[in-house]
């Protein structure tokens, strides 16, 4: 769906606090904008925010840092986001430069409902391909960690293809997540849409130990 361009969307972007106007001069030294060594957390299109914002306030001695490349998306994100987290932050790039901006400091890598790119000679630009793989292998820390959701069940199914093929641990699994109502779940706003509409939504947490 294509977003109508923001009138005031250049003022939104210069004046927000949670905005990273120039990322790249932080790569490998992210814990200076933090001011701390906590874990890092990053969400891979984050679109309005609902998911990352969330669990940065649940989680406060984790950082975070939303990942979107359209600032039209960013600049309707940015006045959602409550005041006061300091463990939060936002930053406009293409995903095919994620390691221009982290080198060996991220923790976990967040993935939700990333665009399909349903065309086979497209493969190569979905996030879960072997090209964004090797790239997220240079930015890992230690143990590497892709948490993912979709409602794609073509996505789901390569992405599960090319996770174990790369070497990949899956765990937990899901063809229907929201079946178990017990189970506490951080959504985003597109979940929340399919989930309303009864469409099931797919889960897998991949994981790679350095030990």
């Amino acid at each position: 769906m294509r977003l109508r361009n923001l009138k005031n969307k250049e003022e939104i972007l210069e004046n927000s606090n949670y905005l990273v106007k120039d990322p790249y001069q932080y790569k490998g030294n992210w814990c200076k904008y933090f001011n701390n060594s906590n874990p890092i957390y990053i969400e891979i299109g984050m679109g309005f925010g609902k998911f990352i914002v969330e669990y940065a306030k649940r989680y406060p001695d984790i950082n975070f840092i939303g990942i979107e490349k359209l600032d039209n998306v960013v600049a309707r994100a940015l006045p959602r986001i409550p005041d006061n987290i300091p463990n939060l932050c936002v930053v406009r790039i293409n995903a095919l430069e994620i390691d221009e901006i982290f080198d060996k400091e991220v923790d976990r890598i967040f993935l939700n409902f990333s665009d399909p790119w349903p065309k086979v000679r497209h493969s190569d630009r979905r996030l879960t391909s072997p090209i964004f793989l090797e790239k997220y292998d240079k930015i890992f820390s230690k143990d590497k960690s892709i948490y993912m959701k979709t409602d794609n069940r073509d996505l789901y199914i390569y992405s599960l293809e090319s996770l174990s093929n790369y070497g990949y641990k899956l765990g937990d699994i899901s063809f229907d997540l929201h079946e178990c109502k017990d189970e506490d779940i951080i959504t985003t706003e597109y979940e929340d849409k399919f989930v309303n509409k009864g469409i099931p939504i797919y889960r897998v947490n991949a994981n790679i130990s350095s030990k």
